[in-house]
Order: C-alpha cells, then sequence, then structure tokens
C-alpha cells in the first residue's frame, strides 16, 4: 500500500458513522494489525492500520485519531520516533499513545515514557488487558477535551466581556483599538510568529485599562498634546491596570504581560521572548496608530520612525513596510427602533426624551445585548423614533475567538 493511497483511504473512512472513538494501529506486522481491527471493531471502535510510522503520522496530520496503539520495531521509523515526532506537533500532542512491543525491559518501557508514552503493553498481549487500557484512556482524553473546551468557553466569554466593556465604557477606545489590532495582525503575518492569537488579543485589550480614565483625558495624553502632568500621570498607569484586570483570567498571563512593558524601551531578561516581542509590538503599534490619527501618512510616520532605531524594532518596522490603514467606509442611515442590527454603529449619542439619561455613546458598535438596553428604555424612558447609524463601518470589531486559543 503506498502513502498516498493510506492516507486517502483513512479520509474517507472518517464519513463512517462515530463509535466509541477512533484508534489508530500503527505495527508493521499485517497478522498483528488484522488480530487487532477485528478485537478492536468488535468492541465499538473505530480501527485505522498502518504498517509504517510515516503513513501514520501523514495520516494523523490530516485526522487526528483519539488514540494510537504503536509497535516500537518497524523498518524506516521505530516508534520512539514515531511517537516523539507526534509530541512535536501541536495539534497531535495531545493523542495518547500506547507502546506495544515484545520489548519489556525496564528500560525499554522507561525509553516509551519519555519519548511521550501514556502505557506501555508487553508482547505476546491479553486482548482484556490492551482493551481496559484503550478504554481507560480514551475516557481520560474525553475528560480532558471537555476541560479544554469549557477553558475555551470560559476564556472566550471572559474576553467577550472585556471587550463589551471597552465599547460601552469609550467607543472612541474601541476604534484606536481596532486600528492597533490592524495594526499588530499585520506584522505578526508578514513575520510568521507562532500562535499570533496572543499578539491579536494583546492589541484588542492594550488600551481596556484607559477606562478608568475620563475621555478627554484620554483622547488629550493618546493625541500627544494639551495635558497636563497630572494627567500623563494617570494615562501612564493605564498598562498596569489593564494587565492587573487579565492576570484574573487563565491562560492570558502571557497576554498581560505584553501589556504591562507596552511603555517600556528596556526589559527585564527574564521576560519572555514572545512576551518581549508582543510588548515591542504594541509598542510600535500604538505610535504608528496616533500618528495616523494626526493626519500623518503612513509611509512619512514609518520613515520617522525608522530613525529611532534603539526605541522600535527594525524587522517590525519592515514587516509594515506595505501595510495601508483600512479607510473607514460605510452608509449613513436613519432607523427606527425595530430595524436596528449587531455590528452598526451610533452616530450620535443616544439618550432618553428628556435628555436625563445616556443609553449608550455615539460610536458604540451594536451587539444583540446593546439593542435590547435600548428597547428597554425605549419602553420605559422613550427615545428618538429613529436613531442614525453607520453601517459597514470598520471600527467596533471582535476579539479573537476560542478556536484560536491554542
Amino acid at each position: 500500500m503506498t502513502e498516498a493511497k493510506a492516507v486517502g483511504n483513512y479520509r474517507e473512512e472518517q464519513a463512517v458513522i462515530k463509535t466509541q472513538g477512533c484508534v489508530m494501529v500503527v505495527d508493521d506486522q499485517p497478522v498483528n494489525l488484522k488480530l487487532m481491527k477485528d478485537m478492536l471493531t468488535q468492541q465499538g471502535y473505530s480501527v485505522r492500520c498502518f504498517p509504517r510510522g510515516r503513513m501514520a503520522l501523514a495520516a494523523a496530520g490530516q485526522q487526528a485519531p483519539d488514540l494510537i496503539l504503536l509497535d516500537i520495531n518497524m523498518p524506516e521509523m521505530n516508534g520512539y520516533e514515531v511517537c516523539e515526532r507526534l509530541k512535536a506537533d501541536p495539534k497531535l500532542e495531545g493523542i495518547p499513545v500506547i507502546f506495544l512491543s515484545a520489548l519489556d525491559s525496564t528500560e525499554d518501557k522507561v525509553k516509551g515514557f519519555r519519548a511521550g508514552g501514556v502505557d506501555y503493553v508487553s508482547k505476546p498481549f491479553q486482548f482484556e488487558e490492551v482493551q481496559a487500557r484503550v478504554e481507560t484512556h480514551l475516557k481520560l482524553r474525553r475528560a480532558q477535551q471537555s476541560e479544554h473546551d469549557l477553558l475555551e468557553k470560559t476564556l472566550n466569554g471572559a474576553v467577550g466581556v472585556l471587550w463589551e466593556l471597552v465599547q460601552v465604557t469609550s467607543p472612541a477606545l474601541a476604534i484606536r483599538s481596532r486600528t492597533i489590532r490592524d495594526i499588530v495582525l499585520w506584522v505578526v503575518t508578514e513575520m510568521r510568529l507562532d500562535d499570533p492569537w496572543q499578539y491579536e488579543l494583546a492589541a484588542t485589550l492594550c488600551l481596556i485599562g484607559c477606562i478608568t480614565l475620563p475621555e478627554e483625558v484620554f483622547e488629550r495624553c493618546y493625541g500627544g498634546g494639551g495635558f497636563s502632568s497630572d494627567e500623563e500621570r494617570m494615562f501612564r498607569t493605564h498598562p498596569d491596570t489593564a494587565a492587573c484586570l487579565l492576570l484574573n483570567i487563565p491562560r492570558l498571563e502571557g497576554v498581560a504581560g505584553m501589556i504591562r512593558h507596552q511603555q517600556a524601551l528596556e526589559l527585564d531578561p527574564s521576560v519572555s521572548e514572545p512576551v518581549r516581542t508582543g510588548a515591542r509590538m504594541l509598542h510600535l503599534a500604538l505610535e504608528v496608530d496616533r500618528r495616523l490619527q494626526r493626519g500623518d501618512p503612513i509611509r512619512s510616520v514609518l520613515e520617522h520612525l525608522r530613525g529611532s532605531p534603539a526605541r522600535f524594532d527594525r524587522r517590525m518596522l519592515d514587516a509594515l513596510a506595505n501595510y495601508t490603514p483600512a479607510p473607514a467606509e460605510f452608509e449613513l442611515r436613519s432607523l427606527p427602533l425595530r430595524e436596528l442590527q449587531a455590528g452598526m454603529v451610533l452616530e450620535i449619542d443616544i439618550l432618553s426624551n428628556n435628555g436625563a439619561v445616556l443609553i449608550l455613546k455615539k460610536g458604540t458598535a451594536l451587539t444583540e445585548v446593546w439593542i435590547e438596553r435600548i428597547r428597554n428604555f425605549a419602553q420605559s424612558w422613550g427615545i428618538a423614533r429613529v436613531i442614525p447609524v453607520r453601517i459597514g463601518s470598520l471600527t467596533g470589531g471582535n476579539p479573537p475567538r476560542s478556536e484560536e486559543f491554542q
């Protein structure tokens, strides 16, 4: 069987009805493959068999199994090497590997565990033992996956709430955050950095600490003119405020570190490389956005920043060589409440009819929650019959989704 044909068959067979789990068996002996497939299939498992490690790795890369039963003594690539390559792939490292081998010395078993295996069954094996170990490790795998999914949902929800907080508290922050995010995403893509979600999230939330500032103070300090020394001190505390918020959310320690150090020109050697890279990227993106906000052309901005090599990372500046700020294309319309939709952006402050209550600020990107807020206030306090909005605006935006948090 050729490698291409084996991988093709493997992908086609994934269309079958789901069973108790998908088990991949890798053994260079056809008799062993048939025996294992017959026994596991009878127990309700979907079984995929491969006589070579390279075939198994290629197939796992296309469609990951739930568990792998792996022989050690095979031609071309032994089981230890196959396991090590699986564990080196972020997309496959979580798959449990059980070694099946006639090598049953303590040294062989230790070597298998060091390679990344979770269990070891000596040949000749009793199928009852294999079945019990397969069932145990599949249950553990499902439990780990359930916990992972719950964590992702929790993380995604917490980030979403923070982003909603930014938008409703200060739409001006949301607009600036979206531009900073676009700049950072461009740099990350051009530099082909690993784990891009953490840099994107840091950019999205890098100004969240500014929700503690009066809006006019933020605008003066961010714009770079007309602020007092007291206001500057207030503004410079916002990275620490944001970091403290994010440190309460599991798995965002690195993101919090990037945001905390966004104003620093030099970082302690103990700071990890991803945090160091993210902080320098935020430092650059914030300065680019400030200058673009003042109306400076992007080419002039980049040329000016290249004159400060100690302050800005030259590689990141080079990555922005072809960057063009996205135009804010939108259509202005005045709509009745019943026609408001998520994604539209308010063109004016929404006030109660008597003007006593500010319901939402100008520039807020509408979500289902904010539309419901407007409806509730309309019933209780009354609001204008039509609401000016921008449709198709590039302001607002959404934070990275859970599937990006790997």
